[in-house]
């Protein structure tokens, strides 16, 4: 563990140019940067380098969607952020999917020299992992940008979309009598966890959103941050349904995780 956190320190150091020899995985393109695709458990990865990585080496990353919608990461790419991806988009925010997403952080962290402490990127049902892998690994998480986020499963899937309702029960193991309100995955039980670590959070929502409702969702997260005096700014589109996501300027965004990531 010594050695880890010594390698990764160092790595902070270094240029970009002594690490990019030696990256995992298959290298392409993503806008006109270096992308490298491998896979960590099993289950697919992400990690796109810039031309010349921002001081301390920051990085975004997302557990699903990865190229949905990606003003913000393409913004903070040409800023010097690394773009990260690890799929765990049907895990609905599990156990398992924390578990393996740890496997994923422990290794990208000193394979690409990263910072310790990242944004976690949450859109839709990924802002679900989000909320869960913020309170079980705050020490991991400089801030989130959660986008459209489901926030209490009893909305989505549960009621718009009971087709996933079946694998939802499953991936956690429970039974369908045991999901209230108070769930321990949902995001407004595991606020004082994240609160106390002091983790700013951004999120943007469509106000006219009919998937994923923000009355249900999202605003009462909002108000139960600020209650436990959380720092937290929230940008409700007027007229948006669930889709598109992100802003199209998406410098609102792009100041808030620079300056939380400082």
């Amino acid at each position: 563990m010594i050695l880890k956190k010594l390698f990764v320190t160092l790595a902070l150091l270094l240029p970009v140019s002594l690490f990019s020899q030696g990256y995992p995985g298959e290298k392409s393109q993503w806008e006109g940067c270096d992308r490298y695709d491998f896979k960590v458990e099993g289950r697919d990865a992400i990690v796109v380098v810039p031309t010349q990585a921002a001081p301390g080496r920051p990085w975004i990353c997302r557990p699903a969607f990865f190229d949905a919608f990606a003003s913000v990461d393409k913004a903070l790419l040409k800023e010097g952020w690394h773009i990260a991806y690890y799929d765990v988009t049907h895990l609905y925010g599990s156990p398992r999917a924390v578990r393996l997403f740890k496997s994923f952080y422990d290794y990208v962290v000193p394979a690409f020299g990263l910072s310790p402490k990242m944004t976690i990127e949450g859109f839709s049902r990924g802002g679900y992992f989000a909320f869960n892998w913020a309170a079980a690994h705050p020490e991991t998480v400089a801030c989130m940008y959660v986008d459209a986020p489901v926030c209490d499963i009893n909305t989505w899937p549960r009621q718009t979309d009971k087709a996933r309702w079946p694998e939802f029960l499953a991936e956690w193991d429970v039974r369908e009598e045991e999901v209230d309100a108070d769930f321990r995955g949902n995001a407004l039980p595991l606020l004082p966890a994240i609160a106390a670590a002091r983790i700013p959070i951004i999120s943007v929502c469509g106000a006219a959103d009919r998937t994923v409702p923000f009355e249900k969702n999202m605003l009462p997260v909002e108000e139960a941050y600020r209650a436990l005096r959380g720092i937290v700014e929230v940008i409700a589109k007027p007229g948006c349904d669930h889709h598109p996501h992100s802003l199209a300027d998406p410098s609102p965004v792009v100041d808030f995780v620079k300056q939380s990531s400082k």
